[in-house]
């Protein structure tokens, strides 16, 4: 269940991470390309999705446009695999031993209940550790003490289920609706309103249900804490059936005389994560790699698993109706008990008051013997290899020909493995596929026989090591290929090694990433404890996998001594050449597969209608609108004051400031940054976008990967990739777009983004400058390989991320910015890259000048701007290397702008896939009707997702999310859902906004709660490097501190007139707001029948 963050453009720098997975520390050296590898694996589903609109700090660029909007990036900074963490270890903490962190005296641990286990400082994190385990319960305990402010909690039960009904999922999102201390619907949504919490979330993985916060303010951080333990140990949804039937599953039936469905948020959400082919191929070979070996089974349905990995948490749509609140009741008891429990604190507060705060919920309880109940059992290792064949559902109008997706996953070790050979096995799964350039990618890619790369390499989540690859976009015919070019590769690898350059470069983003400690927006402390977790949740040593350095050094010096070869072929021989325990999964395209699922849901729901008599239709009516009734009525006053907040005397009065000086070095602006950064340098490159030509604006995503993918005339593109590694920490090309208030001109720019250790500024601006000015748009076969994986990642984002999809079309309907957007990554895009396929073959020489012309409209020192931060010393010292490299930019004379006008035409539209969920927007720009800009509308807009969009698109109505946002750049009001059932409905309820806040009524402690939580997103933590890069983004929109003060000052004063006043602003977006919507044929239909001519159709897939 997700309360995961997704942003509206997925900014390529991370600024946040779409994917929160636990790794154990050698995964993290285990990248891919993400321009390469679709990442089908992942294991944990996170609590919810909070607004993906959502930005990371207000009076930034909200909803500026990092561009392409595809899955595809384009950086040769050897960006580890979305289940890793954003290009970042978590091992390398610049903090230091917190002064509090002294060794607590016995007698405190004894006066809390507590023996101390072990304790050791962690060189790597800079921290003093110490286990505890509690006398009475058993339950675990570590707590990590240093100076770093960002504070974390996270307590976390082995949770494994024996069906795929999804007792887990559903749980770990019930029991933060209401608790003994906090007997409100949701204390989670109040914290989600009215703390400073920098994460706020909970993961549901195959065997266990982790709960973690995290907050820079400690009165604060506690009382997340607080919240956290109640709600856990004391959750009201055992007892309250009408919880289980909102998020897990219930009927629901209006009228008797109208047909029965199924609604329920988990249900919804899993009947969207069903409805994507690389999720069913992730979660396909998670089942096969449970089977029995003497098992010889082709469809998932009929698996019959050695453990508990064999079924799904997170639930089948098929199965979770088979859960039974019972069911339900009894799993809460038996797992979520302290001596179940392992328990985490790190940060600068009080070790003492850790202890206390636990032992008021610890001591509650006795022993129990959940923890010898959930272990979970190994899978035995097959005999033989095993074939699975599934269909996944296709578009019936689309070109099903080349739609089949091939995987080969292995089981790596029937036992846990040391930690030098799990670090050797992270190191060579970066060294075959980390990087655009690695052998394993690259031949797959240049083979031509598929589109992009599937299966997440090395996976390391689970008690057990996968490793998986493979293609989608296969030609039936060509399946068998794929699978010979992957095991002779594989082959050729174990025989002939890696090439020297290659480790060198591996072992340099190793290195660099342990040194640069960039966990993003990520709290550090929570990274730490989900690498901790994956060896503590087997009860195994959960120090062990923060200590990296004594095995890196002792793999280091392993490879000088033995050479590589010696070290990594032997373990592709024994781990996958020579390992029985392998599945080959087939995924193909099935054009009536959806229809089938549908008409199968209504044969089953019209079976229970027809067996209940009049008075249970009668019944279950009623029950329907009592349901409705108790999520659509607030909650008490009383009961909403239960949930601790803070003051508003706690909110600091001044945003936060960002050192920033302006200066010039050869003509060219540069803004510096003076922050300390561990001796690293981020650099940003700027050039201004605004002389291109409108038609070449499509193109400008696949320039920027080429920049990066192909080679120059002295260097190869593999050979070019392997220098980043080896000399930076890498660098990334992007397009930037956004809208400025007051101007009808978009802010539009490419932006060369860079990182190195101090010593090596000199390379990095090097390489910056070969990459802009001398790699060769001459290699025609690689660059159909970008338009065909660039092709498969938006097929793969219509599915998996609709709502993104319908908010850039919206905007392009309603704005110069919004079309450039969706040129570049929308559903306009798509088609271009469709066509583009065939142009490539017909007329290369005409593609590749149109990128020279890019390239000659683009680069030039006239509009260029540098950006760096590090500090001073290294800020001074890399001037001389800037001013080198603008040396040998061309200058020209001033070009006028292009005209850009183009926009979408108006009118609503349907964007028709094949899903079983829908994601439906609705937007109008409000600057057009006068309105004004104040800071009160930041407060409006998260309220008004918080409370009225929760209430009734996701709670009342069975989405998964429901959320608004306000563009303050462009003046756009965008209303979104996410994995939604509905389509119709949720339009009415955007459209009853105005008239909600028309009617609110709410006191101080409300309205202070509302005021706070948005502060907190103002001052979002940030590391260094993001400080610096805000402050750029800052500075291309022309945002001053003078106007991010005064929009804190309104924040501040936000009264209830302004919601009420806003109530008038919004009704432009009922009345005049266009509408799209990403969904399913049938709800189309369903909607044009209800109101014809409602909705323009558009076949997307």
């Amino acid at each position: 269940m997700e309360r995961a963050i997704f942003l509206r453009s997925p900014n390529k720098l991370h600024l946040l991470p779409r994917h929160y997975s636990p790794r154990n520390f050698f995964s993290l050296f285990s990248s891919s390309s993400k321009s390469a590898r679709s990442s089908s694996f992942t294991h944990r589903i996170l609590h919810r999705p909070i607004n993906p609109l959502t930005p990371r700090s207000l009076l930034l660029p909200r909803r500026c446009r990092f561009l392409p909007l595809s899955d595809t990036t384009y950086s040769s900074s050897f960006h580890f695999n979305k289940h890793h963490f954003s290009s970042a270890s978590p091992y390398a903490i610049a903090t230091q031993c917190s002064p509090g962190a002294s060794t607590l005296p016995d007698e405190v641990e004894a006066k809390y209940g507590f023996e101390k286990v072990s304790e050791e400082f962690i060189g790597e994190c800079k921290s003093k550790a110490v286990l505890f385990k509690h006398k009475k319960t058993g339950a675990e305990v570590m707590s990590v003490s240093n100076d770093d402010e960002n504070k974390v909690f996270g307590i976390v039960f082995r949770t494994p289920p024996k069906d795929s009904t999804g007792i887990p999922h559903i749980l770990e999102h019930s029991v933060l609706c209401g608790s003994r201390k906090y007997p409100l619907k949701e204390p989670f949504v109040e914290l989600l309103k009215g703390s400073l919490h920098t994460f706020l979330n909970a993961f549901t993985y195959p065997d266990r249900t982790c709960y973690p916060v995290a907050s820079t303010n400690t009165k604060d951080f506690y009382n997340l804490v607080d919240v956290y333990l109640d709600a856990v140990f004391f959750p009201k949804c055992v007892e309250d059936h009408h919880t289980f039937q909102q998020e897990g599953w219930h009927f629901e039936l209006n009228n008797p005389s109208e047909e029965i469905s199924y609604k329920g948020v988990v249900f919804n959400e899993m009947k969207g994560v069903y409805s994507q082919p690389d999720n069913i191929l992730g979660r396909t070979a998670q089942l096969a790699s449970s089977l029995f070996s003497n098992c010889l089974i082709l469809l998932i349905s009929a698996l019959f698993p050695d453990n508990t990995y064999g079924v799904d948490s997170g639930g089948d749509p098929k199965v979770i109706p088979k859960l039974t609140f019972e069911q339900f009741k009894e799993f809460h008891g038996k797992y979520y008990h302290p001596s179940n429990a392992r328990i985490w604190f790190y940060g600068d507060d009080d070790p003492t008051e850790r202890l206390r705060i636990l032992s008021e919920y610890l001591d509650m309880f006795d022993a129990s013997s959940a923890s010898n109940e959930s272990r979970i059992e190994q899978q035995k290792f097959f005999s033989e290899p095993v074939r699975i064949v599934e269909k996944y559902p296709a578009g019936d109008g689309s070109d099903l020909k080349k739609k089949h997706m091939v995987c080969l996953n292995w089981l790596l070790a029937d036992k846990p493995l040391d930690l030098e050979t799990e670090l050797t096995l992270g190191f060579l799964d970066h060294l075959m596929l980390g990087t655009p350039a690695s052998p394993l990618t690259k031949i797959l890619l240049d083979s031509g026989l598929g589109d992009a790369i599937v299966g997440g390499g090395v996976e390391d989540e689970l008690l057990q090591p996968q490793f998986s690859i493979g293609l989608k976009g296969v030609s039936k015919e060509d399946i068998e290929k794929v699978e010979e070019l992957v095991m002779g590769t594989l082959k050729k690898l174990a025989e002939e090694g890696f090439e020297t350059d290659a480790v060198e470069a591996s072992m340099n983003t190793i290195e660099f990433s342990l040194r640069e400690n960039n966990t993003g927006s990520f709290p550090r402390g929570l990274s730490l404890m989900l690498q901790s977790i994956s060896k503590w949740i087997y009860d195994m040593d959960p120090f062990e996998p923060l200590k990296y350095e004594k095995p890196l050094m002792a793999l280091k010096a392993r490879i000088a001594k033995e050479g590589s070869k010696a070290v990594f072929s032997p373990l592709i021989e024994k781990f996958i050449l020579n390992n029985p325990h392998r599945v080959t999964i087939e995924m193909q395209p099935d054009p009536d597969k959806a229809s089938r699922d549908e008409a199968a849901e209504r044969e089953i729901l019209e079976k229970v209608k027809a067996s209940m008599t009049e008075e249970d239709l009668a019944e279950l009516a009623r029950a329907t609108q009592e349901l409705r009734l108790k999520q659509e009525t607030p909650d008490p006053p009383e009961a909403l004051r239960s949930v601790p907040s803070l003051s508003l005397f706690d909110i600091p009065k001044e945003p936060v400031h960002v050192p920033t000086e302006a200066g010039d070095i050869n003509g060219v602006k540069v803004l510096k940054h003076d922050l300390f950064t561990n001796d690293v340098l981020y650099a940003e490159i700027v050039f201004n976008m605004r002389s291109l030509k409108q038609e070449l604006l499509p193109l400008v995503p696949l320039f920027c990967q080429s920049l990066l993918e192909m080679g120059t005339k002295d260097l190869t593109f593999v050979q070019l990739n392997q220098l980043i590694g080896r000399k930076t920490g890498g660098i990334s090309v992007y397009p930037f777009t956004s809208s400025v208030q007051g101007r009808e001109d978009p802010c539009s720019h490419i932006i060369a983004r860079g990182k190195a250790m101090a010593g090596r500024v000199e390379d990095l601006f090097n390489l910056v400058n070969c990459i802009l000015q001398e790699v060769q748009f001459t290699d025609q076969q690689r660059f159909k390989q970008f338009v065909s994986q660039s092709k498969a990642g938006m097929e793969n984002r219509l599915r998996g991320s609709g709502h993104r999809i319908a908010a850039t079309r919206m905007d392009a309907k309603l704005n110069v910015t919004g079309w450039i957007s969706e040129q570049m990554g929308g559903v306009s895009y798509l088609e271009f890259l469709q066509a583009l396929e065939e142009r490539v073959d017909q007329d290369w020489d005409g593609v590749s000048s149109s990128l020279e012309e890019i390239r000659a409209s683009l680069l030039s020192k006239n509009g260029c701007l540098i950006n760096m931060t590090a500090d001073g010393k290294n800020l001074t010292n890399s001037e001389k290397y800037v001013s080198k490299f603008l040396d040998l930019l061309p200058s020209k004379s001033f070009v006028e702008a292009a005209a850009w006008n183009a926009r979408l035409s108006p009118g609503n539209e349907a964007i028709v896939i094949p899903t079983q969920v829908n994601y439906v927007g609705k937007a109008a720009n409000i600057y057009d009707t006068g309105y004004q800009l104040n800071g009160s509308a930041y407060v409006i807009s998260k309220y008004i997702s918080n409370t009225w969009l929760w209430d009734r698109v996701r709670v009342s109505g069975g989405a998964y999310g429901g959320f608004c946002d306000l563009d303050t750049h462009s003046g756009v009001f965008s209303f979104l859902s996410y994995r939604d059932p509905n389509l119709l409905k949720t339009l009415d309820v955007y459209d009853g906004t105005g008239a909600f806040l028309h009617q609110l009524e709410m006191d101080e402690d409300t309205l202070s709660k509302a005021i706070i939580g948005t502060i907190g997103d103002v001052d979002s933590y940030q590391l260094p490097d993001a400080k610096g890069y805000s402050s750029l983004l800052r500075y291309l929109l022309g945002i001053t501190e003078e106007e991010r003060q005064k929009r804190r000052e309104e924040i501040l004063s936000t009264s209830l007139k302004d919601f009420k006043e806003f109530g008038e602003v919004i009704e432009a977006v009922k009345d005049k707001g266009v509408t799209v919507a990403v969904a399913s044929p049938d709800d189309v239909d369903a909607a044009n029948k209800e109101r014809p001519s409602y909705f323009d159709v558009k076949k997307a897939l």
